[in-house]
């Protein structure tokens, strides 16, 4: 689908042309709109559009790390999953994936688009730890970016709890720029109010 960031004018776009890098916009004008379906496919062997096939899979590997979801804004643990999985497969604007090594659901992650922004956010991810610190996550992230930046997204957000020290750091390796912090920002599923670090990352910069 395209998603446009303004209304129409009514009148017809007679010409459309391309930049080098594949984006495109009206002629004579600034581009008003960018292609968010092609954000939600298969990415080489790692990533896959999370479907009901994976829900048990999904479940093993989040069980894998029951003390880590305190720092979660939601569990996946026991009865809370699958609310969540379902959540994740109906809620309009994520776009969801599992996460895969060597063939098996090792974890799962999500894009948020901003069409209106040229804007996409990068987040929930979780991967079972006997996977983390393997180049597993890192590997996942360069993928996503590398497709986001190649749909026409100029702008990469991650939105992280600042007691995630791990992915705070995991991101900045990255090249991501901290922003900023809001403050008491988001109550978790334990009752916890926290503070969120604001990543961006820009074309140029990667």
């Amino acid at each position: 689908m395209w998603c446009r960031t303004a209304a129409a004018n009514g009148r017809p776009c007679k010409s459309r042309r391309r930049s080098p890098s594949g984006r495109r916009w009206r002629q004579g004008s600034p581009r008003r709109w960018i292609r968010v379906d092609p954000l939600h496919v298969a990415l080489g062997d790692v990533l896959v559009p999370l479907a009901e096939v994976h829900r048990e899979a999904l479940r093993a590997a989040c069980a894998a790390d029951p003390e880590v979801w305190d720092i979660y804004p939601y569990s996946m643990l026991g009865d809370a999953f699958d609310p969540v999985f379902d959540a994740m497969l109906a809620t309009p604007g994520r776009l969801a994936f599992a996460v895969l090594d060597s063939g098996a659901v090792v974890g799962c992650t999500s894009y948020w688009p901003d069409a209106a922004r040229f804007t996409v956010e990068i987040g929930g991810t979780f991967i079972r730890p006997d996977k983390r610190g393997g180049g597993v996550n890192a590997g996942l992230k360069r993928l996503m970016i590398d497709h986001a930046f190649a749909q026409g997204f100029e702008r990469i957000e991650f939105r992280i709890d600042t007691r995630n020290t791990r992915s705070c750091r995991a991101v900045e390796k990255l090249g991501c720029t901290r922003e900023g912090v809001l403050r008491r920002n988001r109550r978790t599923w334990t009752g916890y109010v926290r503070d969120t670090a604001i990543y961006s990352l820009l074309p140029h910069e990667w």
